[in-house]
């Protein structure tokens, strides 16, 4: 596109060299791009890299591992491919050689994976000269998760480390990595825009073609080939596409059910533009205008959206966005006599309204924290009434700027007025 910034490899130097200020002094790093996880038989489900990794390097390839060294204060990288082979090749295509991963990192020193154990054993041992320098800490990126999760690369590696080195101190350096992600550059918002923008084509072809009777998976695959005819191979997340009283379950995936006469669908899609995601949410009626009741729900939701993406400014904390969701929320239902009190809300409304957005759709950053310049976070209010079958979500993804917002997702419509226009003139 032209006038794209790009991220090159000088955007990933920078991060890591913004890393670098994070360890302490003769200490190394140990960062794995992952595998593709089996699927079946013969098959694996397709690769996608350790984000954090990507970040660091921009590499895209399986079985990868970088490895930083910060010794004395000064910083060696090492980057480990896969060897390419003429066999694999002949299945899966051209792999990265070394001159091709050196362009696309910056990083000097590439060497294949299969000399991982060699390498570290040099690089804690001043490249071979026997001379052993001190070192006293290595870091590994551990995500937490659940106690029954299948053990990741660096979970396994670091008892052959430990085994190894047992003078090194094992540190977790996740949560450094995932502050230096908070913070988008240019380059990355434009990545988020271009999703954004293709999100929004997805999201006009499943608007022009519901129609009472129509399945939703009909409607999901408008979306997805308006991803795919831009370049687009997955979606950020799984769709939902949710109709009548489906839409009233929060994170619904069958997408199997017919759309029947004046419901509302309501869609939580997303496309993923070179790893960078857009969340958007978005309510319409399936006969192409709304009813008197569905138009003055919707009213309350918008509303609600509209106080919470005002309040959003640098300094404001991150937590009480909700807080100003829920109160404009209240205090409409209350008017309309959906409820008597405001802790009745959560009847109706039951889940948070704001979350990162950035290399995952639910990307890493702290919660208890104010806003500030850089952050792309989603504002996302809904209702759910499941004795009216109606679900209704409003979604959009906003940069917190130097004085204020910018809500990237502003061109996507959302009032009522211009949707029902939008659909009439597509029948």
């Amino acid at each position: 596109m032209e006038g794209l910034i790009l991220i090159n490899q000088e955007f990933h130097k920078g991060k890591r060299k913004d890393l670098a200020t994070h360890l302490l002094d003769r200490s190394l790093v140990i960062l794995f791009a992952g595998k593709a996880p089996k699927r079946t038989g013969d098959q694996n489900y397709t690769f996608t890299p350790n984000r954090n990794f990507y970040y660091l390097t921009g590499v895209d390839k399986e079985k990868s591992v970088l490895v930083m060294v910060k010794y004395d204060n000064c910083l060696e990288e090492v980057l480990l491919i896969e060897k390419p082979n003429r066999r694999k090749e002949s299945r899966i295509g051209q792999m990265m050689d070394l001159d091709q991963a050196r362009e696309l990192t910056g990083i000097p020193t590439i060497r294949y994976v299969d000399e991982m154990e060699n390498c570290i054993s040099e690089l804690l041992n001043n490249r071979g000269t026997l001379v052993e320098r001190d070192f006293g800490h290595v870091y590994f990126d551990f995500e937490a998760g659940a106690f029954d999760d299948p053990l990741d690369e660096a979970k396994i590696y670091v008892k052959t480390v430990q085994g190894r080195f047992p003078y090194l101190q094992v540190q977790n350096i996740h949560h450094q990595l995932c502050n230096l992600r908070v913070l988008k550059e240019p380059a990355e918002i434009e990545k988020i825009k271009r999703a954004i923008a293709i999100t929004d084509e997805g999201i006009k072809n499943m608007m022009r073609r519901v129609q009472p009777g129509v399945m939703e998976y009909e409607l999901e695959a408008g979306f997805d080939y308006a991803l795919k005819v831009r370049g687009v191979r997955n979606p950020a997340f799984p769709s939902i596409v949710a109709s009548g009283a489906n839409a009233t379950v929060l994170h619904y995936e069958d997408n199997n059910q017919m759309v029947d006469e004046d419901e509302l669908v309501l869609v939580d899609v997303g496309a993923e533009y070179e790893y960078y995601c857009a969340d958007i949410s978005r309510t319409f009626p399936s006969s192409g205008r709304f009813t008197p009741r569905q138009r003055t729900l919707y009213g309350i939701v918008l509303k609600a959206q509209e106080e919470t993406i005002k309040a959003m400014k640098p300094g404001q904390e991150l937590e009480q966005l909700l807080d100003v969701t829920e109160a404009a929320m209240a205090e409409e239902c209350q008017r309309i006599g959906l409820i008597k009190s405001a802790d009745e809300l959560s009847r109706y409304f039951f889940h948070g309204v704001s979350h990162y957005l950035g290399l995952d759709t639910h990307d890493v950053g702290a919660r208890n924290v104010k806003l500030a310049p850089g952050m792309v976070l989603t504002v996302e209010p809904g209702l759910y009434i499941p004795e009216e079958n109606i679900g209704i979500r409003i979604e959009d993804d906003v940069l917190i700027t130097d004085h204020g917002h910018e809500v990237l997702s502003q061109g996507i419509i959302k009032t009522a007025e211009d949707i029902e226009r939008f659909m009439q003139q597509s029948t």
